[in-house]
């Protein structure tokens, strides 16, 4: 579909293996709860300090994972994509890589990977540091040299700086939300950690140089009026990245949704052509086709 690059989740199992999934907990992504021999593993947890109910990659090793088949994560809005459900089963990172690969081969150009790495501190917190994980699956695959695009993110810098000295080659981008502070430094620095807000100021973006090599933004902060991120990111040496581009109503900004219902698709032109205007350096969107032929126009 023309894309530069592909953004996997990964989260770990209970024998290490780095999993696709977009959270840890996967009973919205996987047929695990249709498994009786699994039923028993539904639980409670704190994950990043919040209650959740289900179940979870690292009660699971990788030979029970692989039994169970991927679902739609949003089948009320995304239907057709539902119809794929139970189809396919769930991938380890290395298997992404390699097929990602494989793609670059058959298309004759470079595909990249923006690998973000999930919930790194609460899992250091049960034992499962993901740095050295992901750095042995990088390696296995080729994928940790320089020699491929790799691009490596996540809403916790603590992982991020752990990744470098493991001596991946890539290019490194915080993620930031919103609202709220990076779990990593609540569970350090408690509630005098900084705010996502407060890392996007001028100062907060200062202690950002030379740590990492940009900020991906939610793009709630490139439509609000009169913001500066990307001219002040840019001012630094910073790339600026926004996600997620989505054409539906139910994730478009109120002033853009049209008629028809969450699943239908909006003004989305108007919201991306605002965010195309801040001069960001790239978009994350869920629909390619629909990212390519805006974005690129």
């Amino acid at each position: 579909m023309g894309v530069d690059a592909v953004e996997p989740d990964v989260v770990a199992t209970k024998d290490g293996i780095l999993v696709i999934r977009h959270e840890n907990e996967i009973s919205g992504t996987t047929d695990v709860e249709d498994h009786p021999e699994f039923a028993d593993r539904k639980t409670t947890k704190r994950i990043d300090g919040q209650p959740l109910t289900g179940w979870f990659t690292e009660d699971f090793t990788w030979d029970e994972l692989a039994t169970l088949r991927v679902r739609e994560r949003l089948p009320e809005v995304r239907p057709s994509s539902a119809s794929f459900d139970d189809a396919q089963p769930v991938l380890r990172l290395v298997d992404l890589l390699d097929l990602v690969r494989a793609g670059s081969s058959e298309h004759g150009r470079e595909i990249g990977v923006v690998l973000e790495v999930k919930h790194a501190t609460y899992f250091a917190s049960m034992g499962l540091d993901l740095a050295p994980l992901i750095a042995r699956d990088l390696r296995a695959a080729g994928w940790a040299d320089g020699q491929l695009p790799l691009m490596i993110e996540s809403f916790e810098s603590t992982i991020l700086a752990q990744l470098r000295e493991e001596g991946i080659a890539a290019s490194y981008i915080y993620l930031i939300e919103a609202t709220g502070r990076p779990y990593d430094q609540l569970v350090a620095h408690g509630r005098q950690a900084a705010t996502y807000k407060a890392t996007v100021t001028p100062r907060g973006l200062d202690g950002l140089v030379g740590r990492v090599d940009g900020i991906s933004v939610n793009k709630r902060m490139l439509l609000a009026r009169g913001n500066t991120i990307v001219e002040d990111a840019h001012a630094r040496g910073l790339k600026v990245f926004t996600w997620t581009a989505r054409p539906e109503n139910a994730f478009l900004a109120a002033e853009f949704r049209g008629e028809g219902g969450r699943q239908a698709y909006g003004d989305y032109e108007s919201e991306w052509a605002v965010i195309a205007r801040s001069g960001i350096d790239g978009v994350f969107v869920d629909h390619p086709d629909l990212g390519v032929a805006f974005f690129r126009s």
